[in-house]
């Protein structure tokens, strides 16, 4: 019998594994609900403590590597002051930079939820990149990484690894995809309008942006990560169409890409779901994984559609609807969803099975264990 370690890479590398992986995608918001009584949620020690107690196939999905270094701290012509305001129940955060050629300033809120606040994806309310001479600042004081984001990137990913051990793998997210860093620095509708109507400053935006997404996640390749998770659900199905996919994201997806593999590493490319006239672009990026396959209502992708699509090209990841299914059916029915599903993703290799997006609060831990118990047993090659 394989451990965990071995189980997702071997899936990872286009092998057959001895069973499917059940690597179920936890993070602060089931963690915190999960440990009650913990002071503090990290999403990497309480994640490894949950999968050793409920037996599943860890892949850790850190966000220690997620803020981009030039939010964090301050360097040469780059001062950063960094300001939170708790206004009833909205966390609001100020990022005001100061270059010798002017400030930019960032504001993101996040509802506020204790211990699981960190884990929330923020929004941004106001844009660091405003304008085109917002632009020009930002091009020409960017830091680069220094050596102390370096040497943390190691240190931690040494650690995490470390901590893992069999259980599973550490997959960090990086700085994203290219085209959801962009778009966290300007107003995507802005940045959607640019493409076409001011074609050379979009081209030079999205040239910069990534550079420094790909240094980025090519230090991260370097360090002890078993995968670099890259986000990019920003620019789904829902939002864009292939013929812009393929025109104005998909090349310089390819690139950060291809830095990442040059150094060693598997990709996760995480949608939250809606592909359905993405698939092929995703095997033509180059990406190891695609998650998650996710059907109606929430995505618009079917795990039979996807693996007969692009299952022989891509490791498929999810599937299990969370939102609803998992928190209200009996262990029975779990037991039966899942072997559906596993009847759908096993031939041939290349899935994982996992919910369609990270566990909610409330998921009665029964189902949770059902669905591992079910991924076991029907999941043997």
């Amino acid at each position: 019998m394989m451990t965990s370690r071995e189980r997702l890479l071997t899936v990872l590398s286009g092998n057959i594994p001895d069973r499917v992986s059940a690597g179920f995608f936890i993070q602060e918001e089931y963690l915190s609900w999960y440990y009650p009584d913990r002071s503090i949620i990290r999403r990497l020690e309480e994640s490894v403590d949950c999968a050793n107690e409920l037996d599943f196939d860890l892949m850790v999905r850190s966000k220690e590597f997620e803020q981009p270094h030039f939010f964090k701290k301050s360097y040469r012509n780059w001062e950063v002051d960094t300001k939170e305001v708790l206004a009833g129940d909205i966390l609001h955060i100020y990022f005001t930079i100061k270059t010798p050629k002017g400030e930019l300033i960032q504001e993101e809120t996040a509802p506020y939820q204790g211990r699981s606040t960190g884990g929330i994806h923020r929004s941004v309310k106001s844009y660091l990149i405003k304008s085109q001479k917002d632009f020009e600042i930002f091009k020409q004081y960017i830091p680069e990484p220094d050596k102390d984001d370096m040497a943390h990137i190691k240190e931690y990913s040494a650690y995490a690894k470390k901590l893992i051990g069999q259980r599973g793998i550490f997959a960090p997210w990086g700085y994203s995809g290219v085209y959801n860093q962009a778009s966290l620095l300007m107003d995507v509708q802005q940045l959607m309008m640019n493409a076409y109507i001011e074609p050379d400053f979009y081209t030079e935006y999205m040239e910069t942006i990534t550079d420094v997404t790909a240094d980025h996640n090519e230090i991260l390749a370097g360090s002890d990560v078993d995968c670099v998770g890259i986000q990019g659900n920003i620019a789904n199905s829902g939002m864009v169409g292939k013929d812009f996919f393929d025109t104005y994201i998909l090349p310089y997806e390819k690139r950060l890409v291809k830095r990442i593999k040059d150094n060693g590493r598997y990709t996760i490319y995480h949608n939250c779901g809606r592909a359905a006239v993405l698939m092929e672009s995703y095997a033509d990026m180059g990406i190891t994984a695609w998650e998650t396959v996710s059907e109606a209502p929430s995505g618009d992708t079917t795990l039979k559609d996807a693996k007969k699509a692009v299952g022989d090209r891509l490791v498929l990841i999810g599937n299990l609807d969370q939102v609803h299914f998992l928190k209200e059916a009996s262990p029975e029915q779990v037991r039966t969803r899942v072997e559906q599903i596993i009847a759908d993703g096993k031939p041939g290799g290349r899935y994982i099975f996992a919910a369609s997006d990270f566990l909610e609060t409330d998921t009665p831990i029964i189902n949770v264990k059902a669905a591992i118990a079910a991924c076991k047993e029907f999941g043997v090659y």
